[in-house]
C-alpha cells in the first residue's frame, strides 16, 4: 500500500483544494502514520482517548491531534493539553467538562459542536433547539478555556447522495445563520467540518472546510 500516492490522489480528487485534509488515522498503527507524516501530514484523527494517548508520545511534536470520536467526558483530561481540535462536541455537559479541564492546563481548548443533521438515530449532536438554548446561557457565555471553531456533521449512511447534499446544505445554513448573530467572543464560525471517505466530495461542494478522510488515505479499517 502506498500511502503517499494514495494522499496524492485524494488531493487531486478535492473539488475545493483550500479545504483542511485531516487523515483518520484511528486503529492504525504508528509506522503507518509515520509514512503519512513523511508524505507531508500532519493533521491526524482519532476517535479513541486511549489511541491518541499511545500514539502521541510516539509521533513527532508537530502532529496536531484531531479527536474525532465521540468524546466521554471523563476522559477530556487526558487529552487537554495538547489536542488540537476535538470535533464532536455534542452537549453543554462536555463542553462545561472541556472548559474545566482548559481551566486546569491553562489553556484554550479548540472545538467543534456537531449537529445532529442525519436521519439515523444513531449519530450524535446538538438540535437546534438545544444549540441555542445553550448559545443564549449565561454560564456558556462566562467560558474562558475553550475556542469553539466551528461546527461539524456527520451525514446519514446511505447510497442516497441527494439525501446526504440536503443533510450537509443544512448545516451550511446553519453555520452561515451562525456567522450573522452576536455572538461570545469564543465562538468563532470558521470551520465546517463534514465528508468523510464516501461523501466529502458533496461536502465540499456543500461548503465543508475540512474533511476526514481514512479508508482511502490508509486502505480498509482494522477492526478492534
Amino acid at each position: 500500500m502506498d500511502i503517499k500516492a494514495n494522499l496524492e490522489a485524494v488531493k487531486n480528487s478535492f473539488i475545493n483544494p483550500d479545504c483542511q485534509l485531516v487523515s483518520v488515522s484511528k486503529t492504525k498503527p504508528v509506522e503507518l502514520l509515520m509514512e503519512a507524516y513523511n508524505a507531508g501530514v500532519r493533521d491526524f484523527g482519532e476517535n479513541k482517548v486511549q489511541e491518541i494517548q499511545e500514539k502521541q508520545p510516539q509521533m513527532p511534536s508537530d502532529v496536531r491531534w484531531h479527536m474525532i470520536g465521540h468524546l466521554q467526558r471523563n476522559k477530556v483530561k487526558y487529552i487537554a493539553e495538547f489536542v488540537h481540535l476535538i470535533h464532536g462536541v455534542d452537549s453543554f455537559r462536555l463542553l462545561r467538562e472541556i472548559e474545566k479541564q482548559g481551566k486546569k492546563v491553562n489553556r484554550k481548548i479548540p472545538v467543534l459542536l456537531q449537529i445532529h443533521i442525519a436521519e439515523e438515530e444513531s449519530k450524535f449532536g446538538f438540535d437546534m433547539e438545544e444549540l441555542f438554548e445553550m448559545l443564549d446561557n449565561d454560564d456558556f457565555k462566562k467560558f474562558q478555556h475553550v475556542h469553539i471553531l466551528g461546527l461539524m456533521g456527520m451525514a446519514t449512511f446511505t447510497e442516497n447522495s441527494d439525501q446526504v447534499r440536503k443533510e450537509f446544505r443544512s448545516l451550511k445554513s446553519l453555520f452561515d445563520e451562525l456567522k450573522e448573530k452576536p455572538l461570545p467572543d469564543f465562538v468563532e464560525m470558521q470551520e465546517l467540518s463534514m465528508g468523510m471517505s464516501g461523501d466529502y466530495q458533496i461536502a465540499q461542494e456543500e461548503g465543508s472546510t475540512m474533511v476526514r478522510i481514512g479508508s482511502a488515505i490508509f486502505g480498509a479499517r482494522n477492526t478492534h
